[in-house]
């Protein structure tokens, strides 16, 4: 069975949050890339304990580079998630086989990234908070793509 959505993280930071993210994309039949450099090993115990027994069953490749992914991937649709955008998750129109890409949980996605592409963001009703959580974000965009397929 082909994955369902593609994540994507560009070099990721903090192994739980990378755990949780692979154990999600084994639940929802997703594929995750790893976009180097890691911030990790992945042998990380704190990365394991987040994915639990998980991790063997998960699809994922670790890249060298964003542009790599995006050149072998072109004709597939790419949502780069950012607070940096206007555009709201719930005004995309997600399809399977979509990539939904995550910057590093310290800085987030470059700018080179989030100009004049499909820029999206995670709408927040509080001026107190900056970003959610990595594994809450890629959870909460992963779920509402699903959603829009009428998957469940």
């Amino acid at each position: 069975m082909s994955a369902m959505f593609d994540v994507i993280l560009v070099q990721p930071e903090i192994p739980p949050n990378t755990g949780n993210i692979g154990r999600l994309c084994v639940a929802t039949n997703s594929k995750l890339f790893l976009i180097k450099p890691l911030g990790f090993s992945l042998s990380d115990k704190h990365l394991k304990r987040a994915g639990l027994d998980y991790w063997p069953f998960l699809n994922y490749e670790i890249i060298d580079s964003l542009d790599v992914l995006l050149q072998a991937n072109s004709i597939h649709s790419f949502y780069f998630l950012t607070t940096k955008s206007s555009k709201s998750i719930f005004s995309a129109r997600f399809k399977t086989g979509d990539f939904l890409v995550f910057g590093p949980e310290s800085r987030g996605l470059p700018e080179k990234y989030i100009k004049d592409t499909d820029a999206l963001t995670i709408p927040m009703y509080s001026q107190n908070i900056r970003s959610i959580n990595l594994a809450t974000s890629v959870g909460i965009v992963l779920y509402e793509a699903i959603r829009q397929q009428a998957v469940y």
